[in-house]
């Protein structure tokens, strides 16, 4: 991971404080089909030109007719944008590449872990927010080493814990067939010892 987090972004502080104070159409509802209020696929392409990247149709279509399934990972992309609208990141001149893999892939797996006002809600889901948005342009937040962004963003990590929750689950599943089969041979082994007596 080195250089990963190379770059130093602003303080921390400002964008928690940014996070908590998102204003309300940031927090509304998602337009899938005829529901929703907010047109993330509009929101997006309007992030980008600030940035200075012209989206194409099919790059903001990814944020467009989805279905109802989508709603949070939507939720969670529109809240990305409030972030990245914090005047800092347009000094940082970000890439469209990993502008558009923030707000798609990262914001779906952030998405598949947590509910979206939560982000707002809950101060260490607010500096995950934070800390995945720098990192996925290569930042950190003022005054941190690398070694402690990265140590930090890996804790605070929604995804990492679902992800060491599963592994666990999955290593006692296995521990735990282990176990049966052991069982059942030593049953087996008993019976056939019983019948040759």
């Amino acid at each position: 991971m080195l250089n990963r987090l190379s770059r130093e972004g602003p303080p921390l502080a400002t964008l928690l404080h940014r996070v908590a104070d998102t204003p309300p159409d940031f927090l509304a509802e998602p337009r899938i089909g005829s529901a929703g209020l907010i047109h993330v696929d509009a929101v997006v392409g309007d992030l980008l030109a600030s940035f200075g990247a012209d989206a194409t149709a099919p790059e903001l279509q990814r944020f467009a007719d989805k279905g109802p399934a989508a709603r949070n990972a939507l939720s969670v992309t529109l809240l990305l944008c409030w972030v990245l609208a914090e005047p800092w990141f347009a000094s940082a001149s970000p890439g469209k590449t990993a502008l558009l893999q923030l707000l798609g892939d990262s914001a779906l797996e952030l998405a598949a872990a947590t509910p979206a006002r939560k982000f707002v809600d809950d101060p260490d889901r607010r500096e995950e927010l934070v800390r995945v948005a720098l990192a996925a342009l290569g930042c950190r937040p003022a005054g941190e080493s690398e070694a402690q962004a990265e140590d930090r963003l890996t804790s605070l990590s929604s995804a990492e814990r679902a992800r060491v929750i599963e592994a666990a689950r999955a290593a006692e599943l296995r521990a735990r067939q282990i176990r049966e089969a052991l069982r059942k041979k030593a049953a087996e082994e008993s019976a056939d010892k019983w019948t040759r007596e």
